[in-house]
């Protein structure tokens, strides 16, 4: 029996929560440890369905095609419940299952990529599963349900439809690494945040969009999401080709969240996902072969640098002002990697933009601002990224290469009737309501002040926002004025205890 197609968000979660069910109690207990296990697995589970697709629209035509994996390492052969593969395994000795993976598929997978007329798609697979060696489920009994319950997942076609409602899936699982926490944090920026950057940004189809500290994905995921929107319901073939294979660039240096990125870019419909392998800052790369035919400068840049990272004399001597601080050396890299009418979001930590104490955090700023108008700053409250693993207060820089700034128009973004954001009152995109009410204009509002370049010198290039419009309560009470409170209240209470002791005596 054939199972149905799955078309609805909640209809997916359900089946990715089962899956996870099984992972959480084979030996994979936090979403650090299912999460990686399900990604390699989704990925050829889906790479099968997209072949066989292709496959089938390949044959109408009369053109040759040749699927990235043959027999038995297709998923439909060794993982689907009917494959032919699958079914010698099970009627084999038992071990034969963890066999077949660990010296047989793991390793035909992690060289399918090295051949010297492999595809791109097959340097892929191979950088997806490059650290898997074995898989961290306990027992083969239980590794054959998450296989069963993975090949459940059926897309019935590979559209926009299905690709939306499989990455939604995906970015839940992403947001788990984060929660909880499990120090998930780096390799997850809020999607309200994401969502808001690329909105200002607005990344367009011809668009070379980069970043060059990617985590898992999310931002360039969302930046083609946006793209993709952009183009309307009827797309012509040649952008859609674009936005597939040809569109977005990203370094990641974290063994971990590479290959989850890969994953992720392609389950959004980015069939080619140009992701280098090693440390941004010192341009040493593990694996740079995908990112093979980068441009040297990009149109968009979309990223979120690492909070509070530490570099050594290695990156330090890359760039011409020179700091411990990856957020500083990551502003340095950006503002050289942006093309001359380029755009850029980014997310940075607040303590960049107010310290003046170290020669390059003022140059780098001093850079940023002679090089690019930097036009626009939001101010977030703390606790955005206490879902993710990070209490630290933040802001959004946004800015264009090419022409110097001459004022910076500040935003700042408050929870109605408190201080600070929390995981059960989080910033969502209405908060960002007003901010885009307000955006074309640069209006000025309770909210939102305007800073001209020559009061920035003058501060020695501090950027913090500091509201001028927000009015500072304080407290005027005298030392007599408090001492009179406190008796007041002093003998109100000892009113009370007295007629409570009367109350108690009748």
């Amino acid at each position: 029996m054939t199972t149905a197609a799955i078309d609805t968000e909640s209809a997916l979660d359900a089946k990715i929560d089962g899956v996870c069910d099984i992972l959480r109690r084979s030996n994979c207990a936090g979403a650090l440890q299912y999460v990686p296990e399900l990604s390699w697995l989704l990925f050829l589970r889906f790479l099968d369905e997209r072949e066989t697709f292709e496959q089938r629209d390949a044959k109408i035509l009369g053109i040759p095609f040749r699927p990235s994996l043959g027999d038995p390492y297709r998923w439909r052969s060794w993982a689907a419940p009917d494959g032919d593969h699958r079914g010698e395994l099970q009627s084999g000795s038992s071990g034969d299952v963890f066999r077949f993976l660990q010296h047989d598929l793991l390793p035909h997978l992690q060289n399918v990529g090295g051949a010297a007329d492999a595809s791109p798609r097959q340097r892929l697979i191979s950088q997806i599963v490059a650290d898997v060696n074995e898989t961290r489920v306990d027992t083969e009994r239980n590794f054959l349900d998450v296989i069963d319950k993975v090949d459940d997942i059926r897309l019935g076609e590979i559209d926009d439809q299905h690709l939306f409602v499989l990455s939604r899936a995906y970015e839940k699982l992403l947001l788990s690494m984060g929660e909880k926490n499990n120090d998930g944090g780096q390799f997850y920026t809020p999607r309200e945040v994401v969502r808001a950057m690329a909105r200002v940004v607005k990344p367009k189809v011809g668009d070379m969009v980069y970043d060059p500290c990617c985590g898992t994905g999310g931002f360039l995921a969302q930046a083609y999401e946006h793209m993709r929107e952009s183009l309307g319901p009827e797309p012509t073939a040649m952008d859609l080709q674009t936005l597939a294979e040809d569109s977005f660039f990203g370094r990641e240096k974290d063994n971990l969240a590479y290959p989850i990125a890969l994953a992720n870019l392609v389950l959004h419909g980015i069939d080619f996902p140009h992701i280098w392998h090693g440390n941004t800052l010192t341009d040493n790369p593990d694996y740079a072969e995908l990112f093979a035919g980068a441009p040297p400068r990009f149109e968009v840049i979309l990223t979120n640098p690492p909070f509070g990272g530490k570099e050594g004399a290695d990156a330090q001597d890359k760039f011409p002002y020179k700091t411990s601080s990856t957020q500083v050396l990551f502003l340095q890299h950006i503002i050289d990697s942006l093309a001359d009418g380029g755009r850029a979001g980014m997310v940075i930590d607040e303590g960049l933009l107010f310290r003046t104490n170290e020669n390059a955090f003022v140059q780098t700023k001093q850079k940023l601002l002679e090089e690019c108008n930097l036009h626009c700053i939001v101010s977030l409250a703390p606790g955005v990224f206490t879902s993710a693993g990070s209490g630290v207060k933040t802001n959004l820089l946004f800015f264009n290469k090419g022409e110097p700034t001459k004022q910076i128009w500040y935003y700042e973004i408050l929870p109605q009737g408190r201080e600070r954001f929390t995981k059960t009152a989080p910033l969502t995109l209405d908060h960002f309501a007003e901010f885009f009410d307000l955006l074309p204009a640069r209006a000025d509002s309770e909210h939102s002040w305007t800073v001209s370049i020559d009061a920035i010198k003058e501060r020695n290039y501090d950027l913090k926002a500091v509201n001028p419009h927000r009015v500072e309560e304080t407290d005027t009470r005298t030392p007599a004025d408090l001492l009179a409170e406190i008796e007041q209240h002093s003998a109100e209470l000892n009113d009370a205890l007295a007629q409570l002791r009367k109350a108690l005596d009748d």
